[in-house]
């Protein structure tokens, strides 16, 4: 009986001493029930300080970018003329594009919390480059950088959903969303306030940015200590993880997005869309895209970057594609909207009218993210109901006229507004329906990438029906306008020049021109761009449409918002997790 005894316990030991291999290489599962934490830990100085960088930090992101794209023309005209100036947007949303999905998957290896810091140091960084840049090229690396330390930023999903009970995650992600209200809901008020009624201009915007990411980079660094690599694989080393990174994937990876969106980016604007530049970069970046699927699916790696399993999880990827449609639609809002008014509604308005009104949609966004978070139950069904009624609205939007500023904007942010319902209950969704929480930065990540991917897309074909639209219907109303009112036929040429300059200088050199016959002109000019606004609108029945037969799949995950917390944070200068001691004890037993 001994002897059996001691075979027993020798068998377990080994099992035991197993599992604590598997457990160190695939990390340790520090998900802990809310019960199980001390009192006020929610109340206190790590856990409220985190949440505000992880909040301050998505501000930041958002700002990089949201708040230059209006003013654009503005600032080439300061530090420019330079044609290169588009790359100020398209270094942001490259970089965030790429670095979503290798933030997600690398801290959920080697730990948070440094990789944190690191992306708010370069987003400082660039915005120190922005501020003090004279001329665009300048501009161009400091928005780059800044869009790379966005990548972590916008990470927010994930950061701030494994600190807190699951059930509390859609609340948790809208106060995040807080921070959106100044950098992405009022962007372009505040960018055309910080030009025209300060001192400081443009480069106010980027002082803005060096302060709000140096306090965010402080919060981080005193705050934030989610568990590290240490706590996460136990006796296992860090070389062997970087030894077996998968490098390969992520090259193939990067060249491919790089590429792709490259050549979406150019089409229709740097170069026509049926050039070798266009062509060439869509074709190459789409088969290496489709060549790192078959390389994460067949080469058996230990460390994938993209866990092919993940799709494998049906309400996984139907969240991932309703979360990229839903983006969709808020870029052709956010898109459409401001050039509509700035072209259709603008007459007799001034310039900080235009920006304000032009927030419509983005405050709509908000706003409904912000009503979605609190009613956490039958999810499924809000999804349904928030395309379905998005849809209609957004589709409605095709009835506008060039005299129905009102009703066109109440039905623009009532669409944005259940939009922004999706958009939160998908990107929490996202982050629940995973099988393991242990990659949460993975899915999420990979989700996050996804949808800038699938959304480029559809703002492309979005921007591309606008254009083209607006090919046919200018030439097609304008210039019998101006000849019925009386203008030389061969003005009609510097007619539409001055109308792209927007000066009262060029307006002024066509000959021939009278007030009257400009009038007659501007209205005819807004008739037709808004007969190619509405086209577009039309478009977007598509898209929703795709997104309302998905919505049928959407998974109810009410038996998941339980009150576990999967990752807790421990206290400086200490591997003592918060939370923790539960599970040692049960090890232990």
């Amino acid at each position: 009986m001994v002897h059996e005894k001691s075979t027993i316990d020798h068998i377990d030991n080994v099992d035991r001493s197993h599992s604590l291999v598997e457990e160190d290489v695939k990390g340790r599962d520090f998900t802990v029930a809310d019960t199980d934490l001390p009192p006020g830990y929610f109340r206190s100085f790590s856990f409220i300080g985190s949440i505000f960088a992880i909040g301050a930090a998505f501000g930041c992101a958002v700002g990089g970018f949201s708040l230059i794209a209006p003013v654009l023309a503005i600032i080439n005209a300061d530090v420019g003329p330079d044609p290169n100036i588009i790359w100020l947007a398209l270094g942001y949303l490259l970089t965030t594009s790429i670095g979503l999905i290798l933030v997600g998957r690398i801290t959920d290896l080697f730990g948070r919390r440094w990789v944190f810091i690191f992306g708010n140091v370069i987003a400082l960084l660039g915005a120190i480059v922005c501020a003090t840049a004279h001329g665009v090229p300048q501009l161009i690396a400091g928005e780059t950088l800044i869009g790379a330390g966005a990548s972590v930023q916008l990470s927010y999903s994930f950061a701030v959903s494994e600190l807190v009970p699951t059930k509390y995650r859609f609340i948790a992600q809208a106060c995040i969303f807080l921070w959106g209200i100044p950098f992405s809901g009022l962007a372009a008020a505040v960018s055309y306030a910080f030009i025209y009624q300060t001192s400081a201009g443009w480069r106010g915007i980027y002082y803005m940015l060096i302060g709000l990411n140096g306090a965010t980079t402080l919060l981080f660094f005193f705050c934030y200590h989610p568990p590290n690599f240490a706590m996460k694989h136990g006796t296992a080393r860090q070389w062997e993880f970087i030894k077996h990174f998968d490098y390969i994937g992520t090259i193939v990876i990067i060249l491919g997005l790089l590429l792709f969106l490259m050549g979406l980016s150019w089409g229709g604007t740097l170069y026509p869309w049926n050039s070798a530049h266009v062509i060439a970069t869509l074709v190459v970046g789409a088969a290496l895209i489709v060549a790192f699927v078959f390389y994460e699916m067949f080469a058996n790696l230990k460390e994938p970057l993209m866990p092919i399993h993940l799709f494998k999880r049906r309400d996984w990827v139907v969240i991932l594609v309703l979360w990229a449609l839903g983006a969709a639609v808020y870029y052709a809002n956010a898109i459409l909207w401001p050039g509509m008014v700035a072209t259709v509604y603008s007459e007799g308005h001034g310039t900080m009218w235009i920006g304000w009104v032009s927030c419509i949609p983005s405050c709509g966004i908000l706003f409904g993210e912000y009503c979605g978070a609190w009613y956490r139950k039958k999810t499924h069904m809000q999804i349904r109901v928030a395309f379905i009624v998005g849809a209609i609205f957004l589709a409605c939007m095709a009835t506008s006229t060039t005299d129905s500023l009102v009703r066109s904007g109440i039905m623009i942010f009532i669409a944005s507004s259940f939009i922004g319902w999706n958009e939160i209950l998908c990107s929490t969704i996202s982050t629940i329906v995973i099988d393991d929480q242990r990659e949460i930065g993975t899915a999420t990540g990979t989700a996050g990438s996804a949808r800038s991917l699938i959304s480029t897309i559809c703002s492309t074909v979005f921007t591309t029906v606008l254009s083209n639209r607006l090919a046919k219907t200018i030439p097609a109303q304008v210039p019998g306008a101006l000849v019925n009112a009386g203008l030389p036929a061969g003005s009609v040429a510097s007619f539409l020049t001055a109308i792209a300059s927007g000066s009262a200088a060029a307006f002024a050199k066509v000959s021939g021109l009278t007030p009257e016959i400009q009038a007659a002109g501007m209205a005819a000019y807004r008739k037709a761009s808004v007969d190619a606004y509405n086209t577009v609108f039309l478009t977007t029945i598509a898209f929703s449409g795709i997104a309302i037969i998905f919505s049928i799949f959407a998974p109810n995950v009410d038996h998941l918002l339980n009150s576990n917390v999967a990752a807790t944070l421990h206290e400086r200068n200490t591997d003592t997790v918060v939370g923790a001691r539960r599970k040692m004890e049960e090890t232990n037993v």
